[in-house]
């Protein structure tokens, strides 16, 4: 399985995938941190939607280094063409070339 990414465009993207791990996980603990102290100051179901937010996006950014690692990172889940580095660049976590991003949004 190709996905036509050089080895630089790979490092690139793992280097921008771990920050935005790193960066998550930071928000996370934040986010709990807030509610356990009781200082959100906000409705609660805001900081529920944050929290899943950020865990659902956590797990997204491991998947990604997931893929990374085996391979197969950058391969659409929908038609196994290789989605652009200029893509991956813009959204790191896509999963879906544009033209089979368009079908699902549009189902």
């Amino acid at each position: 399985m190709t996905t036509g990414l050089s080895s630089v465009q790979l490092q690139l993207l793992r280097e921008e995938l771990e920050e935005h791990l790193r960066w998550r996980v930071s928000q996370l603990a934040a986010l709990k941190a807030s509610a356990e102290d009781g200082e959100d100051g906000g409705d609660l179901r805001d900081l529920l939607a944050a929290v899943a937010t950020a865990d659902h996006a956590i797990t997204e950014a491991r998947q990604c280094l997931d893929r990374l690692a085996e391979g197969s990172y950058g391969t659409c889940d929908g038609c196994g063409a290789a989605i652009p580095f200029e893509r991956l660049k813009v959204r790191p976590l896509a999963r879906y070339c544009m033209t089979c991003q368009r079908r699902r949004e549009a189902a």
